[in-house]
């Protein structure tokens, strides 16, 4: 398990490597840690604009398991444009611009899958958001859901039953 501060040592070294400025948004369980709404995730999850994606994956180190997603399309559905905008700054390193995904986001990727490990980090994420904003959320991005919109919808409505 890798907690926020081995996350941020981890990428202090991977910023030193770096040649050009990069904005990384800790997606899933990695943005959880990030915010302190869990103490440590099992592996690295990132979004990174698809332009910076080689760069960043070649200053890679094998220490972490890591998942990059690009242009905001993350597990199967495609967020809306401003989920950068909506994303909480963490740290600016010298070439590393970190940020989490809100915690609205953070719902709306874990429920395409909703397997036990994301209803825990939806249970424990879900104070801090709104079920009126999550609604609208969803709304927003089930358009672009690549998988089965009515299993998308079908996780959804579990989610507002049990957590909200």
């Amino acid at each position: 398990m890798i907690d926020k501060n081995e996350l941020l040592e981890w990428l202090k070294t991977i910023d030193k490597k770096l040649k050009k400025k990069i904005t990384l948004i800790a997606v899933g369980g990695t943005a959880m840690t990030l915010l302190g709404l869990k103490s440590s995730t099992r592996d690295v999850d990132f979004c990174i604009e698809s332009e910076n994606k080689v760069h960043f994956e070649k200053s890679l180190d094998k220490k972490f398991k890591v998942d990059i997603f690009v242009d905001g399309y993350i597990f199967s559905e495609q967020l809306p444009q401003d989920y950068t905008d909506k994303s909480k700054e963490i740290l600016n390193f010298r070439n590393i611009s970190l940020k989490a995904l809100s915690p609205v986001d953070i719902v709306i990727t874990k429920a395409a899958r909703l397997n036990a490990r994301d209803e825990e980090d939806i249970e424990a994420i879900s104070k801090y958001v709104e079920k009126e904003e999550l609604i609208k959320r969803f709304e927003d991005v089930i358009d672009s859901y690549a998988g089965k919109g009515e299993d998308y919808r079908r996780h959804i409505e579990i989610i507002l039953k049990r957590f909200f």
